[in-house]
């Protein structure tokens, strides 16, 4: 199966976990009185959106590279990952809302109504529901190296964080007694940090490579470690790296023995790149600059006189 079947087959099977949940949550919430399951509801909605928005990008990225894109269309699955995020942040910014709205009223001597007991019954099959779709999603989209789908996976993971914070909430609610109502909207303050938290983090590793963040130190010296294995590389110097949605680009000068000629120079320099494309993918694009030795601060020319 191609990688892009994959991430439509993983997402396709999370959207219809999140269908059944969100028609579940709204109509629970309803009628059975918990502003917590409403709001959870919301956020499963922003998952349903999420997962659209998933497809549709992985599908542009995916496309090869043409006249107007030389390094491809990658930068679309980054793009979606942003949106993702950025929907991720609406979503626990409204559920915050509502529980502040919430505990407000109760503090100016609003009644809040207790929640059912199958609204807490529906927010325990909620996290089983949401935990397994974060496991299958999480598994297959470290194995592809889609940020895509693993911004996705989180987005799973929060709403069954969502859903633990509110079944707490709603629990108690319920075991409580009327004067413990207010327990239904903290519940839903709780759980709006826990989603803000998760949208930043995805906000900011895609404005990371969308800004051409380059990669850490520890991928840095990785790609020095197998540029100077291949036998006859003396340095390599003036690394940049970036990414591009899946792919990672690596750019760098490379000093050999000017004995060398055009054709040895240039059998190292491919040697190297095989290296580079095996250990991050034959996605990968690589760019070498090839120099002669320096010494004393200047090139070696083999020819000049001893």
């Amino acid at each position: 199966m191609s990688r892009n079947k994959e991430i439509y087959k993983t997402t396709l099977l999370g959207s219809l976990i999140n269908v059944f949940l969100v028609i579940l949550k709204f109509l629970l919430g309803v009628f059975g009185h918990s502003s917590a399951m409403i709001a959870d509801a919301v956020h499963s909605l922003s998952d349903l959106i999420s997962d659209a928005i998933v497809i549709i990008f992985v599908r542009l990225g995916s496309r090869p590279e043409d006249e107007d894109h030389d390094y491809g269309h990658g930068k679309y699955e980054t793009l979606a990952t942003s949106l993702v995020g950025l929907g991720l942040l609406i979503a626990g910014v409204m559920i915050l809302y509502s529980g502040l709205e919430k505990i407000i009223d109760v503090l100016k001597g609003g009644i809040i109504s207790r929640p059912s007991v199958f609204v807490f019954i529906g927010a325990l099959l909620s996290i089983a529901l949401k935990e397994f779709a974060y496991r299958f999603t999480i598994r297959v989209g470290k194995r592809l190296d889609s940020r895509a789908l693993i911004a996705n996976a989180w987005h799973h993971r929060s709403d069954a964080f969502s859903s633990i914070g509110t079944s707490l909430g709603i629990g108690g609610a319920i075991l409580l007694g009327n004067k413990w109502t207010v327990l239904d909207p903290l519940a839903a303050i709780v759980v709006s940090i826990f989603v803000i938290r998760a949208a930043w983090k995805l906000i900011r590793q895609a404005s990371d490579e969308l800004l051409e963040k380059s990669l850490s130190d520890d991928i840095k010296k990785q790609i020095k470690f197998l540029a100077e294995s291949e036998k006859g590389v003396s340095e390599i110097h003036h690394l940049r790296t970036r990414r591009i949605g899946s792919n990672v680009a690596i750019e760098m000068h490379v000093r050999m023995s000017g004995d060398f000629s055009l054709y040895e120079a240039h059998k190292r320099a491919s040697e190297i790149e095989d290296l580079l494309r095996g250990h991050f993918g034959m996605g990968t694009y690589i760019t070498i600059h090839v120099e002669p030795l320096k010494k004393d601060g200047r090139y070696v020319d083999p020819k000049a006189p001893k």
